[in-house]
């Protein structure tokens, strides 16, 4: 799964639910887009309330996807980057100045061997980061951040800062960090059991 180019194929929205958006170029009208298919789960038995609710919850995700994909576009593009380019420097610079293996970072971005060492070689190029011999492990080596990719990772990630602090207050903030976080971890949990079967 490689991605270098910050242009993502258009995707067409018409009825039913449709894959989940990737496109920076797709409109949504949310409130016509609450009104397409009942997404709950079958087993799901809830009031007329609660089902209305988790509708929009997930009308709302899925034009969140595709305004992410939007910004992410943009943002790549002006960094000069492909859009994976730019998630690995994001990616490195949330870990706080710990460093990573290709391995590790290929898990992270589910990229083939011979696709991280391509995204390496473009960033390295680029100057936004560096190959480390690993003091752990004399066959492998680490990657880190310059102070050229973190910059480009803080410049992507304000834009992110400045959506969220516009749209959340601050008294709000933990309890929706809270729930992205248990989503994030129920996604999780369904993938694990989804590839175990």
């Amino acid at each position: 799964m490689t991605d270098t180019s910050p242009a993502l194929p258009a995707l067409t929205v018409t009825t039913g639910l449709p894959p989940a958006p990737v496109s920076p170029d797709v409109e949504i009208d949310l409130e016509s887009d609450l009104a397409i298919g009942d997404p709950a789960p079958a087993h799901r038995v809830g009031t007329a309330a609660d089902d209305a609710g988790l509708a929009r919850m997930i009308a709302a995700f899925r034009v969140l996807q595709v305004r992410h994909a939007r910004v992410l576009a943009h943002e790549s593009a002006a960094q000069g980057l492909g859009i994976t380019d730019t998630r690995f420097l994001v990616h490195l610079a949330a870990s706080e100045g710990q460093a990573t293996t290709p391995k590790q970072a290929g898990d992270v971005l589910e990229l083939s061997t011979g696709a991280m060492t391509s995204l390496l070689d473009r960033l390295e190029r680029h100057g936004h980061l560096e190959r480390r011999p690993n003091p752990g492990d004399r066959r492998s080596i680490l990657v880190h951040l310059t102070p050229s990719g973190a910059a480009v990772a803080r410049a992507v990630s304000a834009a992110y800062a400045s959506a969220f602090s516009e749209a959340v207050p601050a008294t709000e903030r933990n309890g929706v960090a809270a729930a992205l976080e248990d989503i994030g971890a129920a996604l999780d949990r369904r993938h694990r059991a989804a590839t175990a079967r």
